[in-house]
């Protein structure tokens, strides 16, 4: 009964002992976590990182470009949802079509700029009539002045 006791006593030594590192003996990585995640974004940095490297752009791509890249890309993204979501509920409409980022990038000055040679299909165009060709303000006396 001694033996069966000190068997036991191993036993339950080695599982006390034993750390969680499986069969090969190596620290396991844990729940893998992505780049955009660490970076505290929504796009995607690993498909950025492999279009740069497929793209031909350079030689060589560094670890924090398309970090970089993906934040700048998700703020535009961001700035013309939110300001063609404000066109969308000035016209009462729950939805942003092609119209609404048209009218959300021509009013913004900087968007406009960075912007001002693309086309957006089915964006229309700004409202603007020239100034001459709107009625003057004194119009009774331009027409007397007329019949004279």
């Amino acid at each position: 009964t001694n033996n069966k006791q000190q068997t036991t006593k191993q036993t339950t030594n080695n599982q006390t002992t034993m750390s969680g590192r499986g069969k090969s003996g190596k620290a396991s990585k844990g729940k893998s976590k992505t780049r955009s995640s660490r970076a505290g974004l929504n796009f995607p940095v690993g498909r950025i990182h492999r279009h740069l490297r497929n793209g031909n752009y350079a030689a060589r791509i560094g670890a924090g470009a398309p970090v970089y890249l993906a934040a700048v890309l998700e703020y535009l993204t961001a700035e013309i949802v939110e300001l063609a979501g404000n066109a969308a509920d000035d016209n009462k409409r729950h939805r942003i079509n092609p119209r609404h980022i048209q009218l959300a990038v021509r009013n913004d000055d900087e968007l406009n700029k960075l912007l001002s040679g693309v086309t957006i299909a089915q964006g229309g165009v700004l409202p603007n009539i020239h100034g001459s060709l709107l009625p003057k303000k004194g119009g009774k006396k331009a027409s007397q002045s007329q019949e004279l």
